[in-house]
């Protein structure tokens, strides 16, 4: 196996690689439960429950811990995997006509650098538009009190009008489907492949990784994709 870019150690990239992995599977079906909210019609309750609840995870200490070990996740599984896909593309087999890879691969495991960084991109805009602005201040003049008194950014109305602008929303709702394709085939290699990292690897539930991995590597992003295309073309325009 080849050595991790980051840590000299081939089973110590091994673990960490798929550790770090399957931490931001579990991340993502939390982060997908929060922003199902935003299915809800739209008023002040739903703006409420949505603000309220944003303003729970970025505050609340516990929560704050595990954000920043998914934030050092995310960088640790991108850097290593994007400087491992450049030294193995490096050590490839070039000029044989029998070098066929496809033969015996995925598309998506011969091309996860590639899907990550896609991925990658994704997560750098997304955090800016979103994230930057609720951590950092950009919302501030948004400030309101919900109905329980607690007094919260509206980070609702600017998720909103950022897929239903009429110049851009279009475009974002877009970038966000492609952005949740390239996730769909990088799980669809990744969420297995993880745990035969971790010598989770046996005849008898092999199979049932392999298929529970499928399952989540198209529900998953599937569910996170539908909910711009419902705020665009079905939710009342704010």
């Amino acid at each position: 196996m080849a050595k991790s870019a980051l840590l000299k150690s081939s089973l110590a990239k091994k673990y960490w690689m798929a550790l770090t992995g399957l931490f931001l599977c579990t991340f993502l079906v939390g982060h997908l439960l929060g922003n199902l909210q935003l299915l809800q019609a739209v008023g002040p309750e739903a703006r409420d429950q949505f603000n309220e609840y944003a303003l729970f995870m970025t505050t609340n200490p516990l929560v704050m811990i595990l954000s920043y070990v998914t934030y050092l996740s995310i960088l640790f599984h991108a850097i290593d995997g994007v400087l491992l896909t450049i030294r193995n593309r490096k050590a490839r087999p070039q000029g044989y006509k029998s070098f066929k890879p496809s033969t015996n691969s995925m598309w998506a495991s011969r091309n996860m650098g590639i899907l990550g960084t896609v991925i990658l991109a994704f997560i750098i805009v997304h955090m800016n538009m979103f994230w930057a602005k609720m951590k950092f201040g950009g919302l501030d003049n948004t400030i309101y009190t919900t109905e329980s008194g607690a007094e919260v950014k509206d980070l609702y109305t600017i998720t909103l009008q950022a897929f239903q602008d009429p110049q851009y929303g279009l475009i974002w709702v877009i970038a966000y489907a492609i952005a949740m394709l390239a996730v769909a085939f990088h799980l669809s290699h990744g969420f297995a492949s993880g745990f035969q990292s971790l010598g989770v690897n046996h005849p008898k539930y092999n199979g049932f990784i392999r298929k529970f991995g499928m399952g989540f590597a198209v529900l998953i992003p599937l569910a996170f994709a539908v909910i711009p295309f419902y705020i665009h073309f079905i939710l009342e325009n704010i």
